[in-house]
């Protein structure tokens, strides 16, 4: 009863010097513990990538929401009025319609910048799948939430489908109108370059040319 309960009883476990055993004796090897660190270390990665993508999207959808309000919000409150001087006359809130692209230029253009845009969308979206860097998912997400708030003008504003007019309404002294969708495009763009500059990938890793 006793070699019975040996054989068949008895879990894995260490021996006096430490080893890990099987149930019948024989010492587990390295590469049982080699193994389990392998999949910590897997399992690490996956988490890691998995906050990572939660910033892209939290960025983006924090960008996204800003834009639909300030633009609601223009053309409920600030559309066919004067505008308003908030640094005399540097600064005004001056609500146009634009259908180019970011900053008022290609207005011939509008179908191919609404489908440039939606392209945007699509490759950041497939790029969040390699991302293990939290400053190249905060750029992706600022260009992603730009891109939507454009986007969602493009596709739902007048005068139709894919030829919508965006809102612009931030207006500097000598310089074009624009609005906070484009400037989370150009900072996430910038970000991206300085990124590069650095030699930081997407995917976490750091080289030097």
């Amino acid at each position: 009863m006793a070699e019975a309960e040996r054989i068949i009883g008895t879990p894995d476990t260490p021996d006096d010097s430490g080893e890990q055993t099987t149930a019948a004796g024989v010492p587990a090897g390295p590469g049982a513990a080699g193994a389990s660190g392998a999949d910590r270390s897997q399992a690490q990665a996956r988490v890691g990538r998995g906050r990572r993508i939660a910033v892209l999207f939290a960025v983006a959808a924090f960008a996204y929401a800003l834009d639909l309000i300030s633009k609601t919000l223009v053309v409920a409150k600030l559309e066919g009025r004067e505008p308003i001087k908030l640094v005399g006359d540097l600064l005004e809130l001056h609500a146009i319609r634009n259908p180019g692209a970011a900053f008022g230029f290609g207005a011939a253009f509008t179908v191919i910048f609404t489908l440039i845009a939606a392209a945007v969308i699509v490759v950041i979206i497939r790029l969040a799948r390699k991302l293990y860097s939290f400053p190249w998912a905060v750029a992706l997400g600022l260009l992603l939430g730009g891109a939507l708030g454009n986007l969602t003008d493009r596709i739902f504003r007048s005068p139709g489908i894919f030829e919508g007019e965006v809102v612009d309404f931030i207006a500097p002294k000598g310089f074009a109108v624009f609005n906070l969708a484009d400037s989370a495009i150009v900072c996430g763009g910038i970000l991206i370059v300085l990124l590069s500059f650095r030699g930081l990938d997407p995917d976490g890793t750091v080289h030097k040319d």
